[in-house]
């Protein structure tokens, strides 16, 4: 008697998915699911199966006694791979719709489970546009961006989910322009309320997600002014993370913005490295153009990134501070390069520099050894 296949046991989990059935039943199938969804071939396997999907999708959203919080567990690592987003969407072409519903939700327990979905779906082109389409057709009075944001600032707006994945979310849809104009648009102050979470000591996730967000509005140079004029003032929550306990100079001190300055002996320098780095690449893109770079430099930067640099354990993130500090001690480019975001490189000079990039970065490994490996996020 022949072994029954992997889909055809799979095919067997799909009527004790279904709104309705047993909920014990219904909570030892979905933990099933879950563990298929924690390998490739398992992933790979629940793929094809677009019934099965759709069922997981409705215990997602499904309240109480459904097992929601594992089905959604579930859709976090099966949208966690790319190449699973188009049956994922195929098989549910709402689900950012349904998802974003509960994410916000202040009272659905499991909201975090469903930002993390959304972080993960829209990261890619399509489920992203998709997100922002459900963005616009969100409820009549707030935007949908905006309640996104207001969700992301307010302490305590799920008492029983902390939220940390809509970081993330806003930061893969500030990829978008029309997104990046909501975030910039001088009347909503929304720029002003993320400033704050660059330094949010609970979660990794949600100040890598604000921090990427803050990055790539920093795209936008026509609003470089604003962002370092005193209506947002945004270089010292870009420096501030980046700053260690070191004891200036008094001459030095009065360069720095006051909340740099006199910090305690035990302040620490934020933990993650890819953070840090995406700090400096902010702070890099508000130099792109001659006001911007004398804003910088007029507020001390110089000062916290070379100490920066001293201190900086990771090579990739030591390599990103020397080019701004490059930036700010060089010479400024010729009458009609000023704007660096906007100067065309040749395709050969690119390769060229792309190539002296690498062999720099090699050379720095042969003289500095491997640094200490920073410890990554455990899987969810």
């Amino acid at each position: 008697m022949s072994e029954t296949s992997p889909k055809a046991e799979a095919a067997k989990l799909l009527p004790f998915l279904t709104l309705g059935e047993r909920a014990d039943l219904q909570a030892a199938a979905a933990q099933h699911v879950l563990a298929l969804t924690g390998s490739r071939p398992g992933r790979t396997l629940l793929a094809g199966q677009a019934a099965l999907l759709r069922s997981l999708v409705e215990l997602a959203v499904a309240p109480p006694p459904a097992p929601a919080r594992d089905a959604a567990r579930a859709l976090v690592n099966l949208a966690a791979d790319p190449g699973l987003h188009k049956p994922l969407l195929e098989a549910e072409p709402g689900l950012p719709v349904r998802l974003l519903g509960c994410a916000l939700d202040p009272q659905w327990p499991w909201a975090e489970e469903a930002a993390a979905v959304l972080a993960n779906l829209s990261r890619e082109p399509v489920p992203c546009a998709a997100l922002i389409e459900a963005l616009a057709a969100a409820e009549p009075g707030e935007s949908g961006l905006e309640r996104l944001v207001r969700a992301l600032c307010t302490p305590g707006y799920n008492a029983r989910a902390p939220l940390h994945y809509l970081g993330p979310v806003l930061s893969n849809l500030s990829q978008r322009p029309a997104t990046r104009a909501f975030l910039l648009d001088r009347n909503r102050c929304v720029v002003q309320r993320l400033l704050p979470l660059t330094q949010y000591p609970d979660s990794s996730v949600r100040r890598g997600g604000v921090v990427g967000t803050l990055r790539n509005c920093c795209f936008e140079h026509r609003h470089h002014e604003w962002l370092l004029g005193p209506e947002v003032d945004i270089l010292p929550f870009l420096l501030l993370p980046l700053a260690g306990p070191e004891d200036f100079s008094e001459e030095e001190m009065e360069r720095l913005p006051v909340d740099l300055q006199y910090l305690p002996p035990d302040k620490q320098r934020e933990p993650d490295a890819d953070i840090r780095k995406m700090l400096i690449e902010t702070i890099m893109l508000l130099t792109a153009t001659a006001p911007g770079r004398k804003q910088v430099r007029d507020q001390g930067a110089y000062l916290i990134l070379r100490e920066l640099h001293s201190w900086e354990p990771e090579l990739d993130v030591q390599v990103t501070c020397e080019k701004l500090i490059q930036v700010l001690i060089g010479d400024e480019p010729e009458r009609g390069l000023e704007n660096l975001l906007e100067v065309q490189v040749p395709e050969e000079v690119e390769r060229q520099l792309q190539q002296q990039d690498h062999q720099e970065r090699e050379q720095q490994e042969l003289e500095l050894g491997p640094g200490p490996q920073a410890e990554g996020a455990a899987p969810t």
